[in-house]
């Protein structure tokens, strides 16, 4: 004790560097950049993607364009790509059994059929899908969200059995708060950690991925930035751009990282966290991504990770190819310009092949980001007995000799 009180002028200042410390960690840990974040009602926390629009007008009128923002939608005549038109609003199971999709004074319905006479009428509720590749819908049962039994696919231009539904009417398809995750803003679960049957507040769910998806809960901000309109530097919102490149790519892994396992619950996760801390991630043998028996649809992430392109950099993230504020998608001039940023005289690693630089300018991507099947969504139609895939672009970037055979055939043939 007594050598503790004649040391105290070194106990005392040791103390103020704790404190300090302590401190400084709080101003920079994720709930300074909101500081409502830790409190239990997340909801009450969002101010909507629409209050952006304020002081970002032209960022939030191209970001409701992308397929991120339409990811998730209220169903209505605008939102579901699917057509209602007798001859083309139908799916035959078999001769006897058959679902139509019908405007009805009340509503959007799949109506089921069984010997032509109506025996169950589920509601369009919430689109799931921009269109791209189809679109698949839930309704709501006792705060309960379901997957509803027929799907449209794009490809086909088709009304079609939902992925992995049995040849049989099912109705009873759980939408998880896993698959909510990557699919809307936010949504409330009301239900017991532990309960496997998860209900959710309707009214308190945020479709689409939305600006504070990437931003986080944006009302102390909007709050703030309203009250001291002067104030250049935002206060209270979540910046991606100064996050480092794991960070970023975290962000992106949360939806497009494969089959990771939640440890956490779902919407606890925050862009700038750790996903290893929330999840347990998905790895992919190399072996198989040579291959090509990884899907395409799958862990997009690793297999952007499995790239030399990615091994070779220090700097390059999923942002690097894709701007989350643009409609891009199939514009594969731009992508291509993208790569040559890299890929260029200067740097010695551009194109050997002989074709016009102006050709390679519009489109390196079909050579080594080849479209693939889907190995998940695969949709019969009416009539057919063989599947259909949604074809994804693959996110392995390599040299791909039987595509480039192909892509040099078809521009000789021009």
């Amino acid at each position: 004790m007594k050598k503790l009180l004649n040391n105290y002028p070194v106990v005392f200042v040791m103390l103020v560097i704790l404190c300090c410390v302590l401190l400084l960690t709080k101003c920079i840990s994720p709930s300074a950049r909101n500081p409502v974040l830790e409190k239990n009602d997340r909801f009450n926390q969002f101010a909507g993607g629409a209050s952006c629009a304020g002081c970002h007008k032209e960022i939030y009128e191209s970001h409701i364009r992308t397929g991120h923002f339409l990811t998730s939608q209220s169903a209505n005549d605008t939102s579901i790509a699917g057509s209602f038109k007798p001859g083309k609003n139908t799916y035959q199971y078999n001769p006897l059994l058959h679902i139509a999709m019908e405007k009805r004074d009340s509503g959007l319905f799949q109506v089921v059929y069984y010997k032509g006479v109506e025996k169950k009428v589920l509601p369009f509720e919430i689109v799931f899908g921009s269109g791209g590749k189809g679109q698949s819908f839930g309704y709501w049962l006792q705060n309960g969200l379901f997957q509803l039994p027929i799907t449209y696919f794009t490809v086909a231009d088709q009304w079609s059995n939902s992925p992995g539904f049995p040849d049989k009417v099912q109705f009873d398809r759980p939408i998880t708060s896993r698959c909510l995750e990557c699919h809307v803003t936010y949504a409330d679960k009301i239900s017991a950690p532990d309960d496997r049957d998860e209900k959710f507040n309707p009214a308190k769910m945020i479709l689409g991925v939305d600006c504070e998806k990437c931003h986080g809960p944006a009302k102390a901000h909007v709050e703030f930035q309203t009250k001291y309109p002067a104030e250049k530097i935002g206060k209270y919102i979540i910046n991606p751009t100064t996050f480092s490149r794991q960070q970023k790519l975290d962000m992106c892994a949360l939806c497009h990282g494969g089959n990771i396992r939640k440890i956490k619950p779902s919407f606890s996760f925050l862009p700038g966290d750790t996903l290893s801390h929330f999840f347990n991630l998905d790895t992919l043998d190399q072996s198989k991504v040579n291959y090509g028996t990884v899907d395409a649809h799958g862990n997009q992430y690793g297999l952007l990770q499995s790239s030399k392109c990615f091994q070779q950099s220090d700097t390059m993230t999923c942002n690097t190819c894709h701007s989350p504020h643009e409609k891009e998608r199939g514009n594969k001039s731009i992508f291509s310009q993208r790569c040559m940023s890299c890929h260029n005289s200067g740097h010695g690693n551009f194109c050997t092949l002989k074709v016009p630089k102006e050709q390679l300018q519009k489109n390196c991507i079909d050579c080594h980001m080849p479209a693939r099947p889907s190995q998940s969504i695969v949709i019969f139609s009416t009539g057919n007995d063989v599947p259909k895939a949604a074809l994804f672009r693959s996110h392995f970037i390599s040299v791909y000799p039987d595509e480039t055979k192909r892509t040099l055939d078809f521009i000789n043939r021009k």
